[in-house]
Formats: C-alpha cells, structure tokens, sequence
C-alpha cells in the first residue's frame, strides 16, 4: 500500500488530532488557537507532506454555487434558531463563553469564527476531499462520524441535529469545492443563535 497520496492514510493520520483538540484547556481565545493549530495548520502541514495540495482539501474559494445554497440554508435555519432558544438546555449553554459587553462578546464571537473555520477546514476539507473523490458517501459518513462524536457532552439535541448538518454541511462543500461555504453557514448560524439567546 502507498502511502503518499493515499486519502485512507491522510484519514487515519488526522484522528489523533481530533483528541489533541479535545485535550486542550484555557479561554474562548487559547481554546480558538488550539483549534487553529490541531485542526488546520498541522493537518495542512502533514497533508502537504503526503502529497496532497491544498486545493484538493478543499482550500480554495470554491464555486458559487455553495455559497448560494449556504446562504439559502442560513435563512431557512432562523426559525430553528428561534425555535433553540425556547429549549432551556440550549439557552442555558449557548454562548459558551461569558462577556462583559457588546464589544467583548463579538471580540469572543471572532474567536468562535477560529474555531469554526478550524473544525469546517478540518470534517469538510482534510477528511473529506480526498475520501470523496473516491466514493463521495464514504467520505461524506467518514467525516461526520467523528464529528458527530465531538459533540457528545453538549446539549442533547446537538447530537443527532450535528449529524445531519455535517451531511448537509459536506454535500454543499463538495458541491462548491470549497469547505468555506459551510464555515460561513456554521460561523453566521452560530453568531445568530449566539445573539438570540442574549436577546430572548
């Protein structure tokens, strides 16, 4: 078996990374860096070194058709996101960090946009790509297992709502060939529902 340029090798070779991530401590703002360091510029780095390009992770713009259907899925999910601030589980844990005012709280919210371009580079770029070029619903489920997983701990309908977004999620990047239309959709849901849970 090759190892250069072999996505199941690039596969196994990311999961340590998922428990490094999972290891680490601190603030909202060393927790983003973390996120910054495990889950895009060390994956990078050692894909690079097997062989594979960044554009072939799905580090690139991407067409606009992704764009387009994250912007669609943006504005179909706000009754959703209504709909999550009257599950006090969810009221309760969302934000996930404290703030002192408007000023600290996007501070904090720029940082969640780290780590959610961090983890979208990581399930819809590093993971999946490469695995998708050779069956796209293996790389799609192969993705979304371990990242449904990381979210146990988190508010229980996170779970199962984490694994059909991470389909959906992967299904609009291979579209666009990019992983940043999900990153967007995830960061500006997350920023909203961060937002609705203060307000309501």
């Amino acid at each position: 078996m090759s190892v250069r340029r072999n996505p199941w090798v690039l596969y196994i070779a990311l999961l340590p990374f998922i428990l490094l991530v999972r290891s680490t401590g601190g603030g909202i703002f060393q927790w983003a860096g973390y996120n910054l360091l495990f889950y895009f510029a060390s994956p990078l780095l050692l894909a690079s070194l097997l062989g594979f390009k960044p554009a072939e992770l799905g580090v690139k713009v991407g067409k606009k058709e992704g764009y387009e259907l994250a912007l669609i899925l943006f504005l179909l999910t706000i009754p959703l996101s209504l709909y999550g601030t009257t599950v006090p589980s969810m009221k309760e844990y969302y934000p996930i960090f404290e703030y002192s005012g408007w000023g600290d709280f996007l501070l904090k919210e720029l940082a969640i946009g780290v780590i959610m371009f961090s983890h979208e580079a990581f399930y819809r770029g590093f993971m999946l790509f490469p695995l998708a070029r050779k069956n796209e619903w293996l790389g799609i489920l192969a993705q979304d297992i371990p990242y449904t997983l990381v979210h146990i701990g988190k508010p229980g309908i996170e779970v199962p709502y984490s694994f059909v977004a991470g389909i959906v999620f992967a299904k609009i990047d291979l579209k666009s060939g990019s992983f940043l239309p999900s990153f967007l959709l995830h960061w500006f849901g997350s920023l909203l529902f961060d937002i609705l849970c203060v307000l309501l």
